[in-house]
């Protein structure tokens, strides 16, 4: 098996690094997740969808640092996304992290997600932050250190990537950056981007 270089990898186009996440494990203290499903956002002014398409704001700051940081974003106002920092400096792409597999620490994670199979503990972006127990206080991590987020490559054999459009975007829909490892449980159900109905008066 080969090792990939990390620092290499994210630090590349941000569209090649997000297949390689897919397997790749992310830990916080003893809770330790496998990747199995990732989304692509650019920074470079072609993917509407990216937070980093009108440039650096205080939210996306991090963002736009170095490659191999976290974006943490808070959303909808309740739920905490992880993102792998790609592209040099400046650019601002990011890989969001959709789901994965507790593979260890289990029992930590399931006491934060009481109740739930062991598949659909980390089984979408904000449940992947519970598991791991990760919110805004980690958002500029640097990732590839032994800092308290650690990502690192991974370990054995990783089955075939597939890909299709991202989940729940309203622009840049039709564009296929979200990856996965195909028939992998943990992997989320893909939802196109449904406009939200105003309320009357």
């Amino acid at each position: 098996m080969t090792t990939i270089d990390l620092e290499h990898v994210l630090a590349g186009p941000v569209v090649e690094a997000a297949p390689k996440l897919l397997g790749c494990r992310i830990s916080h203290g003893a809770t330790t997740i496998r990747i199995s499903e990732v989304e692509a956002y650019s920074g470079k002014g072609m993917d509407p969808a990216s937070h980093a398409h009108k440039g650096p704001t205080r939210r996306n700051a991090s963002q736009f640092g170095p490659p191999g940081h976290a974006y943490v974003y808070f959303t909808y106002g309740m739920h905490f996304c992880l993102n792998v920092v790609c592209e040099p400096e400046g650019v601002g792409g990011g890989v969001l992290l959709r789901a994965g597999e507790v593979v260890e620490g289990i029992e930590d994670a399931r006491r934060r997600r009481p109740g739930v199979k062991d598949r659909d503990l980390a089984r979408g972006p904000a449940r992947l932050t519970v598991a791991l127990d990760v919110d805004r206080r980690f958002d500029g991590t640097a990732l590839l250190g032994d800092g308290p987020l650690r990502l690192r490559p991974p370990e054995g054999t990783v089955g075939p990537a597939r890909s299709g459009p991202r989940t729940g975007v309203s622009s840049a829909a039709d564009i296929h950056w979200r990856f996965w490892i195909d028939a992998d449980p943990t992997v989320s159900p893909y939802r196109p981007h449904v406009p939200r109905k105003r309320r009357p008066g």
